[in-house]
């Protein structure tokens, strides 16, 4: 499912415009990206918890020439799905 089929689906089921559903995905989008963009953590009770993890600079080698390089530090938002959602799937 992409972005438009899942505006499709949350308008449809709710009953309202798929203008203002995309406008309310697009501002939920933008919340959660500056929360993690803050150091912060967004917990969904029974869905899931997005937040921010920390990789620490490293050294690796350039596969095609076999070449050490530097890999910066770097930080990459992760998703921990919830045992809700976990059980809902698994059922």
């Amino acid at each position: 499912m992409n972005k438009s089929e899942l505006v499709a689906a949350i308008a449809n089921k709710c009953g309202v415009t798929k203008k203002d559903t995309e406008d309310v995905i697009n501002t939920f989008m933008d919340v959660v990206k500056d929360t993690l963009k803050a150091g912060e953590k967004v917990q969904l009770i029974g869905f899931g918890t997005f937040e921010c993890k920390e990789y620490a600079a490293r050294k690796g080698r350039n596969p095609q020439t076999g070449e050490a390089i530097e890999i910066a530090a770097r930080k990459a938002p992760d998703f921990a799905a919830g045992k809700a959602l976990k059980d809902a799937i698994n059922e």
